[in-house]
């Protein structure tokens, strides 16, 4: 039996003793019948209308935002539980929400109007997991399918494309055959989803195990959302460093990564300027002089249109214009790397660069060893008391140095000086030498 909290087993309790049928549906139903994974949201469906729910619940707080769909949210206890009707969807001209609604007192009506057969499984705890649209045998078997017809599940709201993928990706599931020609064949409608969505999706689905397979067999259905990406598609390096095109290369960095939304993306797009900057040597090598800045600036214009956040969006565009910068286990490089990128975002450059590394031919795996590498030589350069990365770090600052005379750019030129001194291991950061080094600075 699934564990509810007492919230919603006091929604079952009401809807049952005023004579209604309620049932749980929805993410909460389909975890519990994949893995048993704990709910995160409570969306009930009754046969009770929208009036009848309110005349149930009038002794709790309740909230009308989605009253002419049929929901109403009652929330007990400060947990806000999503009540709706058993509907039926008029046609959808938005192609994202009903242009009407009707209200049914047959729960099969309802839940064979939802997307996939595993999100249409209802739960009451007097009849268990109610199956009426093969649900849980498609998670028996690791498939997502569509309800009923595919394409107009999909005319109806185009971002059910992208969550088909990422199911497939985040869970492992194979899309059924019909609902993935139905992708291809309806792949254009999103263009009419809004940015946010899209970028929601993508992300969720860029960091799940099976992305390797979604970038390969659904690229023409991403490439809508990102059409940048298409010039990567079949283009060949010609370079004895890679032995495969620039989309399959990006798609095994991708797949090498950790799977955090910052790393996927950096990775998703770090090439992809390349197309743009190729050449060919007079050896008949294949060279992409200034594909990391070029790949910025692509990266940057698709970041923008997907409505990232400032944060999140400088920190993909650092890491991919810094991803082909050379890096060893060389104490005074990775003093570098810290001193202009802090901890965090000097170790997801490794990373990056381990994945890009495996993403090569095979003859150049090993490499990756350096990395492991640098990173340890990260670590024991931040346990040492005296490390020192940055000008706050300076066991002097720019009262000391004013003191002994320097003035407006001055002092900031002295400061760097002695801190590039300290990261090139040439004097200690100590304040002695510090003063030292600096009056021997201004002398200059």
């Amino acid at each position: 039996m699934m564990k509810l909290p007492p919230q919603v087993n006091t929604v079952f309790l009401l809807l049952d003793a005023a004579g209604y049928e309620a049932f749980l549906v929805g993410g909460a139903v389909r975890d519990y019948v994949r893995d048993g994974s704990p709910a995160k949201d409570w969306d009930i469906t009754t046969n009770a209308l929208p009036e009848q729910v309110e005349a149930v619940f009038s002794d709790y707080h309740l909230i009308e935002t989605g009253l002419k769909h049929g929901t109403v949210t009652v929330v007990i206890d400060h947990e806000p539980i999503e009540i709706t009707t058993y509907r039926i969807d008029g046609d959808y001209s938005d192609h994202r929400h009903p242009d009407s609604v009707s209200f049914t007192r047959s729960l099969k009506d309802d839940l064979e109007r939802r997307d996939f057969t595993m999100n249409a499984l209802a739960y009451s705890p007097k009849d268990g997991v109610v199956d009426l649209v093969g649900g849980k045998a498609d998670i028996e078997n690791g498939i997502v399918r569509c309800v009923g017809d595919p394409d107009r599940r999909f005319q109806e709201d185009g971002l059910r494309m992208l969550r088909a993928l990422r199911f497939s990706s985040v869970y492992g599931m194979e899309i059924d055959e019909a609902t993935a020609s139905a992708i291809h064949r309806n792949k254009n409608l999103l263009r009419d989803i809004a940015a946010e969505r899209i970028q929601t999706e993508l992300t969720k689905m860029l960091c799940g195990p099976g992305i390797a397979a979604i970038l390969r067999e659904f690229a023409d259905v991403i490439a809508v959302a990102i059409p940048e990406i298409r010039p990567m598609f079949g283009f060949e390096q010609r370079n004895p460093h890679h032995n495969k095109d620039i989309w399959n290369h990006t798609i095994l960095v991708v797949d090498s990564i950790t799977p955090a939304p910052v790393l996927r993306w950096a990775a998703l797009l770090h090439d992809i300027g390349k197309p743009s900057c190729f050449s060919i040597g007079a050896d008949g090598v294949g060279h992409f002089f200034g594909h990391a800045e070029k790949s910025t600036a692509f990266a940057e214009a698709i970041l923008s249109r997907l409505r990232f956040d400032n944060a999140g969006r400088e920190r993909i565009l650092r890491l991919i214009r810094y991803h082909d910068m050379p890096i060893t286990a060389d104490r005074k490089l990775i003093k570098r790397l810290l001193s202009k990128h802090g901890e965090e975002a000097a170790r997801q450059l490794i990373e990056l660069h381990r994945a890009d590394t495996l993403g090569l031919s095979e003859s150049y795996h090993s490499r990756v060893d350096i990395f492991k590498e640098a990173n340890a030589v990260m670590d024991e350069l931040l346990r040492e008391d005296s490390s020192c990365f940055t000008l706050r770090d300076l066991a002097i600052n720019g009262n000391d140095v004013m003191a002994m005379g320097f003035k407006g750019k001055q002092i900031g030129l002295a400061l760097q000086s002695c801190l590039d001194a300290v990261l090139e291991e040439r004097i200690p950061n100590e304040r002695g030498p510090l003063l030292s080094y600096a009056q021997e600075h201004n002398a200059d």
